[in-house]
């Protein structure tokens, strides 16, 4: 064992241990996410490192203690659905197209943060009710160790060294899953996109109720591809010690690899417990003093007038560099979502009695 392995191997302890911490605790295994005088945050997962590094300043300068329940970008909009009439959290953070479903579901208060006035137009709802947290973008991944000629098209995933190695979020409950139908759709076409799924399938191995427990299996070399988001699967490479490499894939041979913004979505839940420190936490994330720690975990501010700057940065300039990015209409998106997570049950998944909610590294 090399010196820097055993470093390694407690960092993916670490990560396993948060992952079935989340899970349990969104599972209701755990004590009440609420406890007198505390901020409860709902998010997606991937932004773990920032919490860590920006939240302990918050709580010392407001004498709050923020609770967080970490899950898949669904589960936490779901988990707030069922809780509607009590809520239980006063933020979320979540990706697109599950923050319009909040939105439009009624579970936001629209908060038209101060700090919101340097977020562009198109990254945020114009009731005020969210805006973009953290900017990212939608991406696969592989084990580079054990994946010697990365994907380069979508087609390549079909291949038969491929067999029983892939993994991707279930598009009900994760974002990131059903970026994948998003992206699929757009270079396909939906049928066309929905057919090569079937096909897709007969390589995949199980698909997971959230996306970020798949770069602890890639790392694990339990499965070889697994699709994810740039800004999750660079932090988790560089600062939680997992081998994996964010990859962009092309419609066919030949063609320019593409992919979309996909940003984390910050709002305050309407009726929440402690609504005056929930708008003021979302106030400290929009800061720019926390934007500016964003590129420290890869991501990209939401904030125009804090820049992508720093070696992590130049990181992410460098990983979408000649990567086509395309437009995605979502409030398209909301109209389709649920004929697509349908469609995805049935015609792709259909009897074949593959586990859709694997929630935790067996």
């Amino acid at each position: 064992m090399t010196p820097s392995q055993p470093l390694r191997t407690k960092a993916r302890l670490g990560r396993l241990l948060a992952v079935a911490a989340a899970a349990a605790l969104f599972e209701g295994l755990a004590l009440p996410a609420h406890a007198a005088g505390a901020v409860v945050l709902y998010t997606a997962d991937g932004l773990e490192n920032l919490y860590k590094d920006v939240l302990p300043a918050f709580e010392k300068k407001e004498g709050v203690k923020v609770n967080i329940v970490t899950a898949g970008s669904g589960e936490v909009v779901n988990r707030a659905t069922v809780e509607k009439d009590s809520p239980k959290a006063d933020v979320i953070v979540t990706l697109p197209p599950f923050i319009q479903q909040a939105d439009q579901g009624g579970l936001l208060q629209p908060y038209p943060s101060v700090n919101y006035k340097n977020v562009p137009a198109i990254a945020k709802a114009s009731n005020g009710a969210w805006a973009t947290f953290v900017n990212n973008y939608f991406s696969f991944a592989i084990n580079p160790d054990t994946v010697k000629n990365q994907p380069k098209t979508f087609d390549d995933l079909l291949q038969p060294n491929y067999s029983g190695k892939v993994a991707y979020s279930n598009p009900a409950t994760a974002g990131d899953g059903m970026a994948v139908i998003i992206l699929t759709t757009s270079l396909m076409g939906e049928d066309k996109a929905f057919d090569y799924l079937k096909k897709l399938e007969q390589s995949a191995k199980f698909h997971t109720k959230g996306t970020g427990y798949l770069d602890v299996l890639l790392s694990r070399n339990e499965i070889a591809v697994a699709n994810g988001d740039l800004q999750m699967d660079l932090d988790d490479a560089a600062n939680g010690g997992l081998s994996l490499k964010p990859v962009f894939l092309a419609a066919k041979a030949g063609g320019q690899p593409t992919t979309f913004q996909l940003p984390y979505a910050i709002g305050l839940i309407k009726n929440g417990p402690n609504a005056a420190e929930g708008k003021k936490l979302i106030d400290y994330l929009m800061s720019a003093d926390v934007q500016s720690k964003v590129p420290d975990i890869f991501g990209i501010p939401g904030r125009t007038d804090i820049k992508l700057s720093g070696k992590n940065g130049e990181a992410v300039k460098q990983a979408i560099s000649g990567v086509k990015l395309i437009a995605v209409d979502w409030n398209q998106v909301m109209t389709k979502k649920a004929d697509w997570t349908a469609r995805w049950k049935n015609d792709v998944i259909g009897n074949s009695g593959k586990q859709l909610d694997v929630v935790k590294p067996q």
